[in-house]
């Protein structure tokens, strides 16, 4: 493999013009693409196998056009101290409401009276109005959410305090201003590593143009292949982070190259085919972790799983051709003035990465326990670990929503922020039987009369649980309804949804463990031809992600240190939050451990001894590992200061582990673990070095044969 990407690296330095003119065609392409095509709609949102989901499907067929899985919002009305909302004028307002909401948007299929279907408070301090509509809240025209919230101010400024909940206002976080502050701080840090602007700008650039060409193609092809909204927003976030630290492996090792003497095509040539080779394996781990979601069985989940994994792959080939490109085009520019005026310090004087490994390797045990026994104390709180979906009382109570929430608690209780939606498949005296069956059970706050459709042959009954949505007394209720009703009774609504979702997702994450580190270990052995060293970096990101996950818990959960965060109300974490770690954090893990390792086993094969290639590998990969790691942390921490509670729990999260898991395993406990190892470390049974092919990631066919620098042995070059 080494021969192959180091004459594609040396092709594109000396095609750059082509090159570059390719990648900005791709470009103007998918951007035309994404420019013409239909605006795209929400994905449909199904979990298959799931009680909730069939009972959505039963609604559908037994009650058409009753919007089952369509958005609603609730209008909440509370009168001033000493008021009622049965007052006459009270009561104006509140049908004034009800009839401009009534023809405020034609997506709306029901807006109930409150003072009909019983929905003012016993004390008369709250009403609220319940608004059904026929389309899901991410499908939505902003003309529909301007005439709800119109409704609502017009209301407030009658004497009344009106707050509007529901998931009818939920709208896709803004990240623009996320992203161009996590943009900002990789200038920054990349400015610092290299002492070059141009040699900064290069990765920001071509992570840039493969987002871009990523993001394009997926707007161009949203309707046609049904991809969500959201879809675009994960292969945005990982398009960039493996995009920057790509271009990053492979211009660090260019200036190495050049350091050493060699002429500029050939450092292009001699990175590409040394570092891009760790680029190509570590994008490959990328790609396993995001398509490994298809596991999961949630079409939503699967289609942005291989939209993520369709820009690494973009990713990785702007970085084995674009970025020797361009190096073609900067010159002298890409390297420190330093380095240009022949005064750079010599690449084997020892810096940090020098010292540091070389501490690790006189203390390595100590290091590995200090190391493991940390990240194990972190990782204590995700024992207790409850896995939900935040709900309205999760946000800030400077949102409309959470103090919609709170009213509806005050005046009703907390259940009502959360019904469920029980459908019975069966006639009227089934349903009656359902209805009796339910009023025996605990933790209900209120049961109504079953509501058949015209053919009688199905009902819908709504139960109103005591506790809030995301509390385990509503999931004990709704797993209670399930066990004493039978299988032509099923739950469903956005609280039972949500708990099948939960549970769908903690019963996949065995398996996609499972599938993930298991293709990644036969990878990673292939690429270090040792069984010990790939055994260790799947145990290493496996204690990373769980001290990530016992953070979150701690700060999410339990609520530490959860005012410095933002945490405005402590619950359950999000479902999707450990998958979703795996999946991202391990790409970028395998990143760090590909490059920094990979290095170490380049130096061992040329002869080094253990200890000596541990100290070689830090000397050149540290820093740019180290840079590529702060990138990542500051790109995340970016999304903790949003306001929506699942973002600043994913960054949070994401943050936390590219924390433990760069600065932590892959910069401590990895050399220390290695160390103890020696030669042991790059042992492979006989039988397996010949069964495993030789893709010579640490190119060693590009060796230095006596011709002196710049020289690549012909034969093996051939080969």
């Amino acid at each position: 493999m080494a021969t192959f990407l180091y004459k594609l690296g040396r092709t594109a330095f000396r095609r750059r013009r082509l090159v570059a003119l390719l990648w900005v065609a791709l470009l103007a392409i998918a951007g035309i693409g994404a420019a013409t095509a239909p605006t795209a709609t929400s994905s449909s949102f199904s979990i298959p196998g799931t009680e909730a989901q069939r009972a959505f499907d039963l609604l559908e067929e037994r009650f058409p056009g009753a919007g089952a899985d369509g958005a609603t919002a609730r209008v909440v009305f509370k009168a001033p101290a000493g008021e009622k909302m049965t007052d006459p004028a009270h009561k104006t307002v509140v049908e004034e409401t009800v009839a401009a909401l009534k023809s405020g948007s034609d997506q709306i299929v029901q807006v109930t009276d409150p003072y009909t279907a019983h929905a003012v408070s016993q004390d008369g301090s709250t009403a609220y109005v319940s608004v059904s509509y026929k389309v899901n809240a991410m499908e939505l025209t902003d003309e529909t959410r301007e005439a709800l919230k119109d409704v609502g101010h017009d209301a407030q400024g009658k004497g009344l305090t009106v707050e509007i909940g529901g998931d009818a206002l939920q709208t896709m976080p803004e990240q623009g201003a996320s992203e161009a502050i996590g943009i900002v701080l990789a200038g920054i840090v990349l400015v610092i590593t290299f002492g070059s602007l141009v040699a900064a700008g290069l990765p920001l650039l071509t992570a840039v143009i493969g987002v871009g060409i990523g993001v394009s193609s997926i707007t161009a092809l949203a309707n046609v292949l049904d991809l969500g909204t959201t879809t675009s927003t994960l292969a945005s976030m990982i398009g960039l982070a493996v995009g920057i630290d790509y271009a990053l492996f492979i211009v660090s090792r260019y200036r190495a190259e050049l350091a050493e003497g060699r002429e500029k095509e050939e450092a292009a040539g001699r990175a590409v085919g040394t570092a891009g080779s760790a680029v190509v394996f570590a994008g490959l781990t990328v790609v396993i972790a995001l398509v490994g979601l298809a596991v999961v069985n949630i079409p939503m989940l699967t289609k942005m799983g291989l939209a993520a994994a369709a820009t690494v792959v973009i990713a990785v080939l702007i970085a084995l051709t674009l970025i020797p490109a361009l190096l073609g085009f900067a010159g002298d520019k890409v390297v420190g003035r330093k380095q240009r005026k022949g005064t750079a310090e010599v690449s084997d004087k020892p810096n940090g990465g020098t010292r540091w490994a070389r501490f690790v390797i006189r203390r390595p045990l100590m290091v590995l326990i200090v190391g493991v026994l940390g990240l194990g104390a972190i990782a204590v709180p995700a024992a207790s670990l409850e896995m939900g979906l935040p709900d309205d009382g999760a946000k800030p109570t400077s949102t409309s929503e959470r103090r919609a929430y709170d009213t509806l608690s005050d005046g009703f209780g907390p259940g009502f922020n959360g019904p469920l939606l029980v459908v019975v498949d069966g006639d009227r005296a089934t349903a009656d039987r359902a209805v009796s069956t339910i009023k025996g059970l605990d933790g209900w706050a209120a049961v109504t009369p079953a509501t058949p459709n015209k053919a009688g042959d199905a009902a819908m009954i709504t139960v109103v649980p005591k506790d809030r949505p995301s509390s385990t007394a509503t999931e004990d209720l709704v797993h209670d309804i399930r066990d004493a009703t039978g299988d032509d009774v099923l739950v469903t609504g956005a609280t039972a949804m949500n708990i099948d979702f939960s549970q769908k997702m903690n019963d996949a994450l065995v398996p996609y463990l499972a599938l993930v580190v298991g293709l990644a270990f036969v990878l990673l052995t292939l690429v270090f031809r040792s069984v010990l060293v790939p055994l260790k970096a799947a145990l290493g990101f496996l204690l990373s992600v769980v001290a990530a996950l016992g953070a979150v818990v701690a700060v999410f959960q339990w609520g530490w240190l959860g005012s410095l965060f933002g945490v405005e109300q402590t619950g359950p974490i999000m479902s999707m939050m450990p998958i979703f770690m795996v999946g991202v954090v391990f790409g970028l893990a395998m990143d760090y451990e590909v490059f920094l390792v990979t290095r170490m086993r380049e130096a061992y094969v040329h002869g080094q001894r253990p200890g000596e290639a541990i100290v070689t590998g830090f000397r050149h990969s540290a820093r740019v590992v180290t840079a590529a790691a702060v990138i990542m942390i500051a790109v995340f921490s970016g999304f903790i200061g949003m306001d929506d509670q699942m973002v600043k729990m994913i960054g949070f999260g994401l943050a936390a582990a590219v924390l433990f898991d760069a600065f932590v395993v892959r910069m401590a406990i990895v050399p220390a673990v290695l160390a103890l190892l020696g030669h042991k470390a790059w042992w492979l049974p006989k039988w397996l070095d010949r069964l495993l092919p030789n893709v010579d990631v640490e190119g060693e066919a590009l060796a230095e044969p006596a011709g002196g620098p710049g020289a690549v042995r012909p034969d093996l070059v051939k080969a």
